[in-house]
């Protein structure tokens, strides 16, 4: 077993670090807001710190799932971050959907140090962290994901390496830009059903046994035809992630159109006040169009 720290305690980080503990790790935790890492210690046990440092010391892993670049910045090489209380030969895991170029940054800080450092993006959402089944997009060094790896499992279905560090930030966007195009289709494909007078659920029940199917039709096509909005990953984090993308592509030379018009309907659904829906909203702005 591990003695880990797990920093951040949002809607993903808090159940992640419960299935820490569940599995028989020793584990401490870290939030911006003591409240909440109060919070998690009163339900599943363990201990909570007040600064990146203090929960980092004497731990043999750091994760880590934060909000973006410049909150990680700070976690880990804050004044009080995590790279000042960790050891060499220590790890530090990011689980944050960033960059790739803030994992190298960061990689290459901690290395001077002597700590190893893995970028491991997850997919699965909320109801993915608290079933304990995300699925884990890794870069970095392959002898430190195999030392990882047996301790990713506690919360973690699928773990894999993809290459070296900012893999794993370059393949949650992979990710992310699939998940644009899809929720897109199945948004105007239930607003089609409906306009054409057709029963949505029946359709759907037909169609996904086909080469239709997707995990965004399994589970969020009643929800869809509902209007409701309440389940999962929210829209800002979604732009915040097809910004990331967007800016890789300009870099790299690849050509992303539908991603960049789906970027612009979600910031349509930000405008009309669903910041925090969920990324199957983009039903709710077509709806709209519908009205006007």
């Amino acid at each position: 077993m591990a003695k880990v720290a797990f920093l951040g305690m949002g809607v993903m980080g808090y159940p992640m670090a419960g299935h820490l503990l569940k599995h028989g790790h020793e584990v401490t935790v870290y939030n911006r807001t003591m409240a909440k890492a109060q919070a998690w210690v009163s339900e599943y046990g363990g201990r909570c710190c007040a600064t990146p440092k203090a929960a980092a010391e004497g731990q043999d892993i750091v994760f880590a799932c934060v909000g973006n670049d410049d909150d990680l910045r700070q976690v880990v090489a804050g004044e009080d971050g995590a790279i000042h209380g960790m050891a060499a030969g220590a790890v530090f895991v990011d689980h944050t959907t960033a960059s790739a170029d803030v994992a190298r940054e960061l990689a290459a800080l901690l290395a001077a140090k002597g700590i190893a450092f893995l970028d491991a993006p997850v997919s699965g959402g909320q109801a993915g962290a608290e079933k304990g089944v995300l699925t884990v997009m890794v870069g970095g060094d392959a002898n430190v994901f195999a030392a990882v790896k047996p301790v990713m499992t506690a919360y973690a279905r699928s773990a894999e390496l993809l290459g070296d560090t900012g893999s794993g930030q370059l393949a949650k966007m992979v990710n992310q830009i699939c998940i644009a195009g899809v929720v897109q289709g199945l948004a105007e494909a239930l607003s089609f059903a409906k306009n054409a007078g057709l029963d949505g659920e029946k359709v759907v029940e037909v169609i996904s046994k086909g080469a239709a199917q997707s995990w965004q039709m399994e589970n969020r096509y009643k929800t869809m035809l509902k209007g409701e909005y309440d389940f999962g990953f929210a829209v800002d984090w979604m732009r915040k992630d097809l910004g990331i993308a967007l800016n890789e592509a300009r870099r790299n030379g690849s050509t992303l159109p539908l991603t960049a018009l789906v970027d612009q309907f979600y910031a349509e659904v930000q405008a009309m006040g669903g910041s925090r829906w969920d990324t199957s909203s983009l039903m709710a702005r077509l709806q709209k169009c519908q009205d006007k």
